[in-house]
């Protein structure tokens, strides 16, 4: 891949390198190179010199904005038809583009279909780990449409990430130059993914309210009243995703007002049944009763965390049993693969009281490596009688 130009945005003390695609190149690239490059707004273009080694040379802004007209399908040749009788046709038939590995009912994913066909703002909501980004992501490449994403609750600059940067320059001056979201907005038929939207700066939510009110559509560049603005185009479609309630770290309360700008789409917590089959179909090669126990023991800790006497504050999430099961896969046994990828999850204070003792104790329940009753190590034996004393 020799054609990668990227721009440089900064993002607090960091300056971060994006190419046009949306991938991020900032480790790639030196920091001082990153920093001066944005200081004198230019792009960094990745070359191969001698002995296939890697170079990154500051070139003209220009040369990445002609990356970033990325081929907007010409909507006639496009899948997704106009005519209502065949976008009826496409939204019912639709079910058989939902990757395999999405565990998601075919209501909801026609429903999360219809809305990007029609050009709704859509918001995929659900626990964390559910799948929202994986479904998101997933509706994006069956529409074939130019796609651009964007992580709003990683972002601690977001004038920076949705409007641009002003830089000063000896000979140029005080100049302004917008964000990549600007050009996305621009971009006919584009989908555009707002990540974590409930993780998102309350500045993210003010800069967005025009832009996803049906009634406006524009991006003002400035606080003022009067300052310029830019219109989002013809076709636009906004998917974001959010964690809705106060049992996340790090989310805000969303704005009732913006949260009325989007179709909800509800991700589900998978059921034992859904979850197992997700487990048997991406890792095929794990023995089929470990896995049926990897889902059952998420199903427990769920099941618990909504009862009204909860002894545990958060059921295992889906992410964790994919995770989990891909140390599996690597030759590590049940009993370690929770030692590292569950049990840090849960707090371990109270001692034999504690949210990570049960779980841990439910975990045991399905090792058969003979140490079921060993429940603890040296170091959590001693903690345990120091909690008792």
């Amino acid at each position: 891949m020799n054609n990668v130009v990227c721009k440089i945005e900064k993002s607090g003390n960091r300056y971060n390198a994006w190419s046009a695609d949306g991938t991020k190149w900032t480790s790639e690239i030196g920091t001082g190179t990153r920093k001066r490059a944005f200081e004198q707004n230019m792009a960094i273009e990745r070359r191969i010199g001698k002995n296939d080694r890697v170079y990154w040379w500051k070139v003209p802004m220009e040369k990445f904005e002609d990356t970033l007209a990325p081929v907007v399908p010409d909507i006639s040749s496009v899948d997704v038809p106009s005519d209502h009788a065949e976008v009826l046709n496409f939204i019912h038939s639709s079910y058989s583009l939902k990757p395999a590995g999405l565990m998601m009912t075919e209501l909801k994913w026609k429903y999360l279909v219809r809305g990007a066909v029609r050009g709704k703002n859509i918001m995929m909501t659900g626990p964390a780990g559910c799948g929202k980004t994986m479904a998101a992501k997933a509706v994006v490449n069956s529409l074939d449409r130019a796609d651009f994403y964007f992580n709003l609750g990683a972002t601690q600059d977001p004038r920076g990430t949705l409007i641009g940067n002003t830089h000063f320059d000896g000979k140029k001056g005080t100049y302004f130059s917008a964000s990549l979201f600007v050009k996305a907005i621009q971009t006919p038929g584009a989908v555009i993914l707002l990540d974590e939207l409930s993780r998102a700066h309350p500045d993210a939510w003010n800069i967005l309210m025009t832009v996803l009110d049906y009634g406006q559509r524009y991006l003002r560049l400035d606080e003022k009243d009067n300052s310029e603005t830019v219109k989002v185009a013809d076709g636009v479609t906004f998917v974001a995703t959010a964690n809705i309630g106060n049992e996340y770290t790090s989310t805000r309360v969303m704005d009732k007002a913006l949260m009325d700008r989007f179709t909800i789409v509800e991700m589900d917590v998978l059921n034992e049944e859904d979850e197992n089959s997700l487990l048997n179909y991406m890792f095929p090669h794990v023995d089929g009763g470990v896995l049926s126990s990897v889902a059952k023991i998420a199903s427990l800790t769920r099941t618990e965390c909504s009862s009204d006497t909860a002894r545990i504050g958060s059921g295992i999430s889906t992410r964790t049993t994919v995770e989990l099961c891909g140390l599996l896969y690597d030759g590590f046994t049940l009993e370690e693969a929770a030692e590292v990828s569950i049990y840090p999850q849960y707090d371990n204070t109270g001692g034999v009281d504690s949210e990570r003792t049960f779980v841990k104790q439910i975990v045991q329940k399905f090792c058969d490596d003979g140490s079921s009753d060993d429940l603890f190590n040296e170091d959590e034996m001693a903690e345990a009688a120091v909690e008792a004393d």
